[in-house]
């Protein structure tokens, strides 16, 4: 296990890796094209990562030039990406999900001289923006490009051209280039979404991520065996260091997922062996499973309720190492009746779910082990390449986010503020003296903004983000987070924002399961017309209410919900309301429903 091949820089990996599984014919990428999934071979990529990296610097960009990719998953964004670092250029990469307006704020601000866009969707809202982009030289289109006057607009085939001759005439150039780089180079800058304020360009160097890339291969064993489906954004340093880069190291096959819709379909397609992912595609999955038992029959039900009954059992029993034969009979029973099923939803062999971005409730975890899926959780940030912790295969605990790796140190400071330092943490904010000071102090403590503990066994604990504590106005501290994943524990919650900062009492803005409320209104003869007519119904709040009551009766006085407010519209990142991630931009959703947060506390 480990990496493939031994590097210090990500040039160096990249060059390593293109030799040793030469003419192996082995895919390093598969997409889907026209219906069904192709590959790319190692010596097909790395042909054209060196053909793109003389087309650009044949465009007359110079190390330290700036490049950004605004594209969703394929095989060009890895190819723009390693072609960038071949030539000592810094690549900026972002959401494909972000408006104009803020790509055009991520371009001004990161210095940008050419933009790498994946198709005419992306490509025009760069034409929207382009003369408010006084640096900008160039855009790149992934797809053939359209008929456009544009001479500046090229696509991927004519920088493939412009690099040809150059590359048959000075055929060691690549290798010169490539040889170039050192630990201290700045390979990105990563605009964070963030859930407050402008975004910040992360600098991150190629020693950030060798060194995060080796850490985490420490804890998460991925081989030149192993399969990964990717959906999350590459733009993201999560999906980029854990399903790029140290995919690619291992020599793993990845394949790219068509959108996050089609995930379903796609891990049917593919049967990928491990997937990165956040909590929100577990509780999506989680609630599906729930809605199809309910509808089924009382025996289908009690079957399994009881299979899962029995895993939960078999789980226990084999940590403990004492598996009694009765207990075995009886798994092998629940295995082929129902648990078997419900893992062939995820392809029938992933040895397991890696999953990061916002915490994972402890009951999914649970669920899903019982299940016979294992998901290991992970804990970092963009400031610290991305991963501070993760649990492991054989060394994990639900609720918690695992042990730091082996060359991150973490302590925890007076105020429970989780404080992180070592070679995986950022140069700094770009362009931002004062915001790098606030982050790193003066020894070199990156301080993360989430409040946590080491628990007994040394796992990390996460119970909030700093900047999301409520303090009530009775003068107590109270963390959303915990009781907001308790009430997604209801069939009837899909999303959830708890509200309660200088407030008498906890509130709540929830987005209903509207597939559970319809089969709710049925089974109980609930007239409501329109789907949005179970809004208003009192009965509807009702058997909310209860749900929330049932799962909230552990609490505190004042952490429990005491009024709610339904949601007609999801949260969405269209709308502004999520990050790309998925973690939910409080201050906007609170300022956007303020009239609804009010009408709950007169």
């Amino acid at each position: 296990m480990g990496a493939a091949v031994e590097f210090n820089t990500l040039t160096e990996m990249s060059s390593r890796l293109s030799k040793k599984y030469e003419g192996s014919g082995r895919y390093v990428y598969r997409y889907k094209l026209e219906g069904r999934y192709v590959g790319i071979t190692y010596d097909e990529f790395y042909h054209k990562v060196e053909l793109f990296a003389y087309g650009l610097n044949a465009l007359g960009l110079k190390r330290g030039d700036k490049v950004a990719i605004l594209s969703e998953n394929r095989p060009e964004w890895p190819i723009s990406d390693l072609a960038c670092l071949a030539l000592g250029l810094i690549d900026v990469p972002i959401f494909p999900t972000l408006t104009a307006k803020q790509v055009e704020y991520i371009l001004v601000n990161g210095d940008v001289s050419v933009v790498v866009v994946s198709n005419t969707f992306q490509l025009n809202k760069i034409l929207r923006i382009r003369a408010n982009v006084k640096k900008l030289r160039h855009v790149i289109i992934m797809n053939p490009k359209e008929d456009t006057k544009d001479k500046t607009v090229l696509d991927f085939a004519e920088i493939y051209e412009k690099g040809r001759k150059p590359q048959e005439k000075n055929v060691a150039h690549f290798a010169k280039w490539m040889a170039q780089a050192k630990p201290g180079d700045i390979a990105t800058i990563i605009y964070t979404s963030g859930t407050t304020g402008e975004p910040k360009g992360v600098i991150l160097t190629h020693g950030n991520f060798v060194a995060n890339i080796k850490g985490a291969l420490d804890q998460i064993p991925i081989t030149d065996e192993d399969s990964l489906l990717s959906f999350l954004p590459i733009s993201h340093s999560f999906e980029r260091m854990a399903g790029y880069y140290t995919a690619l190291s291992t020599g793993a096959s990845v394949s790219y997922a068509e959108s996050i819709e089609t995930v379903a379909q796609n891990l049917m397609e593919v049967r990928p062996t491990i997937v990165t992912t956040v909590p929100r595609l577990f509780e999506r999955i989680h609630a599906l499973i729930i809605k199809n038992v309910e509808a089924g029959s009382a025996a289908k039900k009690r079957i399994f309720y009881w299979a899962l009954g029995v895993g939960r059992k078999y789980v226990n029993a084999r940590k403990r190492g004492v598996v009694s034969p009765v207990l075995r009979s009886q798994y092998a029973l629940a295995d082929r009746l129902v648990l078997s099923k419900l893992k062939e939803r995820t392809g029938g062999r992933i040895k397991f779910f890696v999953s990061g971005g916002a915490a994972l409730s402890r009951e999914l975890g649970e669920f899903f082990e019982s299940v016979g899926i294992l998901i290991i959780e992970g804990y970092g940030m963009t400031e610290s390449s991305p991963v501070i912790s993760a649990n492991r295969m054989d060394d994990y605990k639900f609720g918690s986010v695992g042990k730091p790796l082996r060359n991150v140190q973490v302590k925890i400071a007076e105020d429970g503020e989780i404080l992180t330092r070592g070679p995986h943490v950022m140069v700094g904010y770009y362009k931002n003296k004062e915001a790098t000071t606030e982050s790193i102090d003066r020894d070199g403590w990156l301080h993360t903004g989430d409040i946590g503990h080491f628990d007994t066994d040394g796992f990390i604990v996460i119970t909030d983000r700093k900047k999301h504590l409520f303090v009530n106005s009775g003068g107590k501290n109270i963390a959303p987070q915990p009781i907001e994943n308790l009430l997604l524990q209801s069939k009837f919650i899909d999303q959830i924002v708890l509200i309660g900062d200088k407030r008498r009492y906890n509130s709540a803005l929830i987005v209903p399961d509207f597939g559970n409320l319809e089969t709710y209104a049925k089974e109980h003869h609930l007239q409501y017309g329109k789907k949005e007519g179970l809004l208003s119904n009192e009965k509807m709040e009702d058997a909310i209410r209860k749900d929330i009551n049932d799962l909230q009766k552990d609490l505190a006085k004042y952490e429990q919900v005491r009024r709610f407010k339904l949601l007609a519209a999801p949260f969405t990142i269209e709308d502004g309301d999520l990050t790309p991630t998925l973690k939910v931009k409080r201050k906007v959703v609170e300022h956007k429903y303020a009239d609804l947060i009010e009408s709950m506390y007169k």
